[in-house]
């Protein structure tokens, strides 16, 4: 699996690489690219490749859809680390953006990875019909600002020490989280005009996306920091709002496991060709050991 994440993790660099090679007369090109090629396993590129085997969509349509998803990952991740988010020093072993370069600069390299996202998509190089390149970009906006990644990372900052149900810390990571994974899932069919598994493929982004935070959850719990890369238990020195917090450990990796039997049973249908795709499941799920 690993040697599969590092060929993918080339393939989407390379394309970004030379997309932001168009702009390198902006100042602010240095910190958006230390943010985006920081590292990273690629997880969402790999789940667009896993859909997209399944429905037939070729490589190169592909490989821009993850590079737009990477930037908006990059972005949402510069963001959480400011001093007014979860203040983090560290991301993937290295100084976090603001640390590296100041805060100011860190939220416009941010602003202007988000941005990038919607101009790849809508690039006169990626070679679908402007109704799908609509479809997409719509799609993209709504799981990035305030019913998405903004969204849910307004109530994780807001739940902060208070007693919260299960129902809204589970909207509260679909939103942080899920949602991306959710575009993932269905920008393949998008592609495809493929409305018959729409349904079925936003709920299962959803659950990955659910899935893929109560994992970072769990690592943040028991991982260390040098491992992980990051600052860990930060969560509970913070009063942060989880399943963990609320249901205790043991229940937590239960619920994941209930979610990926959930995810597998949905899958169960496209029989072999959803092989990669329950592999990618069962890295994410792996992460915690």
């Amino acid at each position: 699996m690993e040697k599969k994440l590092k060929k993918l993790s080339r393939r989407v660099n390379f394309f970004l690489n030379k997309y932001l090679s168009k702009f390198n007369s902006s100042e602010l090109i240095v910190s958006m690219k230390y943010g985006l090629f920081s590292g990273g396993k690629k997880i969402r590129s790999k789940i667009i490749f896993d859909v997209g085997k399944i429905f037939k969509v070729n490589n190169k349509e592909l490989t821009t859809l993850a590079a737009s998803v990477e930037a908006i990952h990059a972005y949402s991740l510069i963001h959480d680390d400011l001093p007014c988010m979860d203040d983090d020093d560290l991301r993937r072993g290295k100084p976090s953006t603001h640390k590296k370069f100041g805060e100011s600069t860190a939220i416009l390299a941010g602003n202007s990875l988000l941005a990038t996202a919607f101009q790849i998509l809508s690039d006169n190089s990626f070679k679908v019909e402007d109704k799908i390149k609509s479809n997409l970009i719509h799609f993209l906006s709504k799981c990035s600002g305030q019913i998405g990644i903004a969204g849910g990372q307004y109530l994780d900052l807001n739940y902060e020490k208070k007693k919260v149900s299960l129902s809204k810390i589970l909207n509260m990571e679909s939103k942080k989280t899920g949602k991306l994974f959710e575009f993932c899932c269905v920008a393949p069919l998008i592609i495809k005009k493929n409305k018959t598994n729409l349904k079925s493929f936003s709920k299962i982004g959803k659950d990955i996306g659910l899935l893929f935070q109560i994992i970072d959850d769990l690592i943040d719990f028991k991982g260390k920091t040098k491992s992980v890369g990051k600052k860990t238990n930060k969560d509970l020195k913070k009063g942060k709002a989880t399943i963990i917090s609320l249901l205790g450990y043991e229940n937590a990796v239960k619920y994941t496991q209930q979610l990926k039997k959930n995810i597998f049973k949905s899958l169960k249908i496209y029989s072999n060709n959803a092989n990669e795709l329950r592999e990618t499941i069962e890295f994410i799920i792996e992460r915690k050991k």
